[in-house]
């Protein structure tokens, strides 16, 4: 009979299977937030990367079997593509009284369900700024997961970020919005600075402009509590340049292209999902 599931807090161990970028992250935050070394595994496909991360980290290096075996928490960071493989690589050392933490986006907790029977896992959708300790991670619990379980994988990722709950239906959206969305607001801001060096401003100049616009408003939005439009009619005076400005986004169909967007970007995920049954 397997042990019930018993969480060990800050002494638990984890290991991060697969560190490409969004591994990483979390690898990095893990260590920042003043989890021991030696608490801490991470496995790499190819053994340069695996000595890389070594290097940088400190960190012992494992392969999946292992690290497997040893940590309390398994954080699957592989590619979607690449998940059926290593669970069936790792299937036999993996039992009820350990937790999964899948990044894997579009995949469901059900697929991971049907090759580690009885396992519980936490689906998580978090992004890059975890790289300075901003990210949004977003959880939802699989069949298996206990209120325990949930509070385990907050711990996790509290230390770089804000955490929310969700349910699982709602995970595509998310990964829509909030997985991908610093890429959108990087493709505003590097429009702004373009526009800056089209009206006449130093690139540099028009950089730092854009970048402190951007993070001065997002910090009032978060701290405000303020509905966007709010803010926004508060810079817009009548028949001023914000006006004037907006005018020509809304004529663009701003609003109707990110729409698209994050629609492209759920669907995209879903297929994800159903390419890898």
């Amino acid at each position: 009979m397997v042990a019930p599931y018993v969480s060990k807090g800050a002494d638990m161990s984890v290991a991060v299977m697969g560190t490409g970028k969004l591994g990483e992250l979390v690898l990095a935050g893990l260590l920042r937030s003043g989890r021991p070394v030696d608490q801490v595994l991470a496995t790499a496909r190819r053994p340069e990367r695996a000595a890389e991360l070594a290097e940088r980290y400190g960190i012992r290096p494992v392969s999946n079997e292992s690290a497997a075996a040893q940590a309390d928490v398994l954080v699957v960071g592989v590619k979607p593509q690449d998940a059926g493989k290593l669970l069936d690589e790792v299937r036999g050392q993996v039992t009820a009284a350990k937790l999964v933490v899948s990044l894997c986006a579009g995949l469901p907790t059900s697929f991971f369900a049907e090759r580690l029977p009885d396992v519980p896992v936490v689906r998580v959708m978090t992004n890059t700024p975890a790289l300075v300790d901003q990210a949004m991670s977003v959880l939802s619990p699989g069949a298996h997961a206990t209120e325990e379980h949930m509070a385990t994988a907050e711990q996790l990722f509290q230390p770089i970020g804000r955490t929310l709950r969700v349910p699982e239906y709602q995970q595509d959206a998310v990964t829509a919005l909030s997985g991908s969305g610093p890429a959108y607001l990087y493709l505003v801001v590097e429009a702004m600075v373009e526009a800056g060096v089209l009206l006449g401003l130093p690139r540099t100049v028009a950089h730092d402009l854009a970048v402190q616009t951007a993070v001065g408003s997002a910090v009032m939005l978060r701290d405000s509590g303020e509905h966007p439009a709010l803010l926004r009619e508060s810079v817009t005076s009548p028949g001023g340049t914000t006006a004037a400005a907006l005018r020509e986004l809304e004529a663009g169909g701003v609003r109707t292209a990110f729409l698209n967007a994050l629609e492209a970007a759920r669907d995209r995920a879903r297929s994800i999902a159903a390419s890898t049954k």
